[in-house]
């Protein structure tokens, strides 16, 4: 009986760690944002200007962001000119690169799969003081100040929990008819320990700044 109890308490404690490192890991800095508008689990937020390392990959969408995230780690955690290691923030973020083919009349297709994987810098460096990755995939870029409208959600970052998601949103955004640009992007805030119903998710798709 007392190895029974033994045994439960032991579990039960492996329980309440996955439960609470989880958020206790994703305590990092995130982007700079001012919600405008929401409506459920929707919301259009106003993004500061940020700096991003990005690494583009080709491929299927969950062996690029688990490569693509192993680049980018290798880069904060000190693979870089200086020897620096940088904070790591929060979410990491995924996007199909779109291809354009030159063709007459000129028009735009996929070919295969190709992904941009990013981390956000954290909002203390500048473009110049971030220190040069040593690997020149990773790019290191100025994004302007961008709306976005975001769907938040928790779970797995399923295909499947990802492509419902982004089903709602691209619906809503019909729906109301607004006018975005681009792919819808994925952004998780979590690591992947964190149990799924309090992961945070979301996908985003840019409002057309000409809008």
């Amino acid at each position: 009986m007392k190895k029974i109890w033994v045994t439960i308490t032991i579990f039960i404690g492996i329980l309440l760690g996955a439960i609470m490192v989880g958020p206790i890991m994703s305590e990092v800095e995130t982007p700079r944002y001012e919600v405008l508008d929401s409506e459920r689990n929707v919301e259009l937020r106003l993004y500061q200007p940020m700096i991003i390392a990005e690494v583009e990959l080709s491929g299927a969408r969950k062996p690029t962001i688990g490569e693509g995230f192993r680049l980018i780690a290798d880069y904060i955690f000190g693979n870089n000119r200086d020897q620096l290691e940088i904070n790591m923030t929060a979410p990491v973020n995924q996007q199909k690169k779109q291809i354009i083919s030159m063709t007459a009349p000129v028009q735009q297709k996929m070919e295969g799969q190709s992904w941009k994987v990013s981390f956000i810098m954290p909002a203390k460096y500048t473009i110049d003081s971030l220190p040069k990755p040593n690997n020149s995939r990773i790019m290191l870029k100025k994004v302007p100040s961008k709306k976005f409208l975001v769907i938040r959600f928790s779970g797995s970052n399923s295909d499947a929990n990802l492509r419902n998601h982004e089903n709602k949103l691209m619906n809503y955004i019909k729906t109301k008819k607004i006018d975005t640009t681009g792919f819808p992007k994925y952004a998780f805030y979590n690591p992947p320990w964190t149990l799924p119903p309090l992961r945070r998710n979301e996908v985003m798709i840019e409002i057309n700044s000409k809008s």
